[in-house]
């Protein structure tokens, strides 16, 4: 989904460790269902925070988007049972950045859950959000059919992305335990080319040894990321791979050089079906 064009006000610590500042990723959150019903997703990603409520990126104001986004969410009443924030919550590395993004999330009905990007500071992301009640858990038990795992693909300091050993240890762990359960996988990073030439030389470099273990689990069907600020949605070894719009600014696709697009803010909602479909 996007705000409509009018509405765009541009001119057209470490990755994998077992315990990060005070959580534990294998911390479960179980988000009760009816029995049968879909999961109804609603992706945010890529806010790009700072501070001050007056910076801008690009020429955008990236809280005055944020809060713009959150308004269409709220006026258009599209029903959803969770909120999942897929990276780079902010540039500036600030607690208030942090502390800006979940004021905003308040204002939704039902609990959030994030991972960081290349650009977050998780010292100051998980002691903020914590505070302000934003899960820490990267398993969730949606209902009879669904988990949904959060990898941390930060390599900090740098733009790319990478998996530890110990985050395809742990995926791979989950997937075993739940063998009944379709996979719905989060990450921030691009798995594979998004057409984008300059955007590619960021994506998860490792993704070989992801795509060895997902190909041994049929159950997992999807993939949702962030990072590349555009719609996109792929066959990724017989999995669905989508990635989304920006709530600032957007990339323009299939380019080879830095190129921003005219197009407005956007998010996405997701439907986990019962029968392991993933519908917009």
């Amino acid at each position: 989904m996007a705000l409509p064009a009018d509405s765009h006000n541009t001119h057209n610590y470490l990755v994998g460790g077992r315990q990060k500042q005070g959580y534990h990723l294998e911390s479960l959150f179980k988000l009760p269902m009816a029995s049968g019903a879909r999961v109804r997703i609603l992706q945010i990603t890529d806010t790009h925070l700072f501070a001050g409520e007056h910076e801008t990126l690009l020429g955008v104001n990236t809280f005055h988007s944020y809060r713009a986004v959150l308004d269409a969410i709220i006026a258009e009443q599209h029903p959803f049972d969770l909120v999942v924030a897929t990276g780079d919550l902010a540039q500036d590395h600030s607690v208030a950045a942090y502390q800006n993004f979940a004021k905003g999330i308040s204002r939704l009905p039902v609990p959030c859950v994030w991972l960081p990007g290349n650009h977050d500071f998780q010292p100051a992301m998980v002691g903020a959000l914590a505070e302000a009640g934003i899960a820490p858990s990267k398993q969730v038990l949606a209902g009879e059919h669904w988990q949904i795992l959060l990898l941390d693909s930060q390599v900090f300091g740098v733009p790319y992305g990478e998996l530890s050993d110990y985050q395809l240890e742990w995926m791979e762990r989950c997937l075993i335990a739940y063998p009944e359960h379709y996979t719905l996988i989060l990450l921030h990073h691009h798995p594979m080319p998004s057409g984008c030439t300059w955007l590619d030389q960021h994506s998860l470099r490792n993704a070989h040894m992801l795509a060895a273990i997902l190909t041994r689990y049929p159950r997992v069907t999807t993939l949702l990321c962030g990072h590349i600020h555009q719609d996109l949605d792929l066959d990724w070894y017989g999995k669905r791979l989508l990635a989304s719009p920006s709530t600032c600014v957007q990339f323009k696709p299939h380019c080879t050089n830095f190129t921003l697009d005219a197009v407005a803010p956007g998010w996405r909602y997701l439907d986990l079906l019962p029968d392991g479909g993933a519908g917009n």
